[in-house]
């Protein structure tokens, strides 16, 4: 049988009045809207499933611009919403939540109760899959929206109402409004103009310094650089012993002082040891003080109390230890961060050390490489700078390079003359050579290392 529909002049019986056509394209029409409910759930059910290392597949969803009234049953838009509001105010999206948030509205009802949600969960079986879902439902609601559109063309034209200027306007009107509203069509983005004013108004603060990234601590550094910046990856690499996260602990420590909130995440050292580095570095006490028995004197113990009171107790700097190496136990702990006061700043020691999902299923460039870009996706959803650490190999290379410099805003290789030279003329210089830089020029700042400090300085200070 053929699937070629007939022409309405081939289906007019010779004999039927004229009415008769008009109305049976009426009620070829006035069918069931298209629709897929079964989509429709599988879509809410991923972006309430879509949580830890599978957060990323939120983001993906909603990206295919899918919003509340694309759904074809109300409820599934109530529910739509909540997600949307709890994911804006940065709190996690999960059954529960959302339940409160439906209660909170005077919804919950309406949208089907707690169970409701549950059942959209059973009905996707991964969030990996909520895009694709998304797709289904968006193209559903534009061919409903294509058919409403044809409705209203329909039955003006039928009316007789007008004159045919009239009719021509109102089909011009739907068309465009049909076309513009085409899945995967999204607003055309700004022009230069509409970004003029606030290009400006950002601008005269930058030449008037009241808009400076946050501080590394080191003048040079900060200069060249511009400071840390929201949004942005700052990659730290160093052969082991150079001292990058002793660098990446200074800068930390320095920007928390300003009042801005940092997360140490360290996959090698703990929490006792992180605490030494400071309060050697804030104190001026030698390490080797800190680490053995009876180190410490009576000035040193003074000096001890004196940074508990007037730093520790006062500075907004967490440090994290997770349990395992894995990507979404750092993104969950960020986003708690953000949560309980927010986040500006997170440093990650060191990149090769972190996990992710299916890791052992995928070579080790694409794994460092997968750590990379989520912490850049990290630091756009929070809006907080990333500094990663890096190990170089004994080559002097950044093992899996090409990923992450293609992440990263600045890159700072930690290069230390002396290391092979105890008796070079440079003894205790430190050059960071700024690889990358997104924000000036590349050039090489010497610093001078007090690594019995567990700090670096500027040279003036030496």
């Amino acid at each position: 049988m053929s699937n070629t529909r007939e022409l309405p002049s081939q289906r007019h019986d010779a004999g039927a009045d004229d009415s008769d056509w008009g109305t049976a394209t009426a009620l070829d029409i006035m069918r069931r809207p298209p629709q897929s409910l079964d989509a429709e759930q599988a879509v809410l059910g991923a972006l309430m499933s879509s949580t830890g290392a599978a957060n990323r597949f939120f983001a993906e969803t909603l990206e295919t611009g899918l919003v509340a009234d694309e759904y074809y049953r109300p409820a599934h838009s109530m529910i739509h919403r909540a997600i949307c509001t709890l994911y804006e105010a940065r709190e996690p999206v999960e059954p529960l939540a959302v339940v409160e948030e439906l209660t909170r509205l005077g919804e919950l009802a309406k949208a089907g109760g707690a169970s409701y949600l549950h059942t959209c969960i059973q009905a996707v079986p991964t969030a990996a899959n909520g895009a694709y879902y998304a797709e289904i439902v968006r193209a559903k609601a534009y061919r409903r929206a294509a058919i409403e559109s044809a409705m209203k063309i329909l039955q003006y034209a039928y009316s007789e109402e007008g004159d045919e200027a009239d009719v021509r306007s109102l089909v011009e009107q739907e068309l465009t409004s049909i076309a513009a509203g085409m899945p995967g069509l999204s607003a055309a983005p700004p022009v230069v103009g509409d970004l003029y004013l606030d290009f400006v108004s950002e601008l005269e603060d930058i030449q008037n310094g009241r808009e400076v990234g946050l501080p590394y601590g080191l003048a040079d550094l900060d200069m060249v650089t511009a400071g840390m910046k929201p949004g942005n990856v700052t990659v730290i690499a160093a052969q082991s012993g150079v001292g990058k996260s002793t660098l990446a602990l200074n800068a930390a420590v320095s920007t928390a002082k300003t009042g801005a909130k940092v997360m140490f995440s360290s996959l090698e050292m703990s929490g006792t040891e992180l605490m030494q580095k400071i309060a050697a570095a804030e104190g001026k006490i030698p390490m080797h003080h800190l680490t053995r028995e009876g180190g410490l004197t009576a000035d040193g113990w003074k000096t001890i109390e004196r940074l508990g009171r007037d730093l520790f107790n006062t500075l907004p700097l967490r440090v994290y230890r997770p349990d395992g190496a894995a990507l979404r136990d750092i993104e969950s702990a960020a986003r708690a961060c953000v949560r309980d006061g927010g986040l500006d700043v997170l440093v990650v020691d060191y990149l090769q050390l972190v996990e992710v999902e299916q890791s052992r299923s995928i070579s080790r460039e694409q794994a460092v490489a997968a750590v990379s870009r989520g912490l850049k996706n990290l630091s756009v959803q929070l809006e907080c700078h990333v500094i990663a650490l890096s190990q170089l190999n004994d080559d002097g290379m950044m093992r899996e390079s090409r990923a992450i410099k293609n992440d990263a805003s600045v890159v700072i290789k930690v290069e230390r003359p002396d290391m092979d030279e105890p008796e070079s003329p440079r003894a205790g210089e430190v050059d960071l050579v700024i690889e990358k830089n997104r924000f000036g020029p590349t050039a090489t700042v010497t610093v001078a290392g007090q690594l019995h400090y567990s700090r670096f300085v500027d040279m003036a200070q030496t």
